[in-house]
């Protein structure tokens, strides 16, 4: 869907538009104050890492707060990394480990 930010000239608040064809530009209006001049901006995107991304750019030296112990796919990521600088082979064994871990099979096994 061709959905466009835009920014008001007048008061500044941004909003998605649905612009189908160039005239449809010309009926948009701010849902804040109603000006009519209103700037096309960039919209924000964002970007999916692979594991192998993730395990590349993780540096286990920094501290991390509380939301990377809470997120699942952060276990035994610093494991992983670490094995990985000092040139050790954890085995196929470790990887399933971290995946029953990830999807929270392994309590089943408690």
């Amino acid at each position: 869907m061709p959905i466009f930010e835009y920014e008001c000239r007048k008061c500044g608040f941004i909003s998605g538009h649905l612009v189908m064809k160039p005239s449809d530009r010309r009926k948009l209006t701010c849902r804040a104050c109603g000006n009519k001049r209103l700037r096309k901006i960039m919209s924000r995107f964002s970007s999916h890492q692979t594991e192998a991304q993730r395990l590349e750019s993780f540096d286990p030296s920094k501290p991390q707060d509380g939301s990377f112990y809470k997120d699942d796919r952060n276990i035994g990521l610093w494991a992983q990394k670490r094995a990985q600088q000092l040139g050790v082979d954890l085995g196929d064994s470790f990887g399933e480990t971290l995946e029953k871990g990830r999807s929270k099979k392994i309590l089943e096994n408690l």
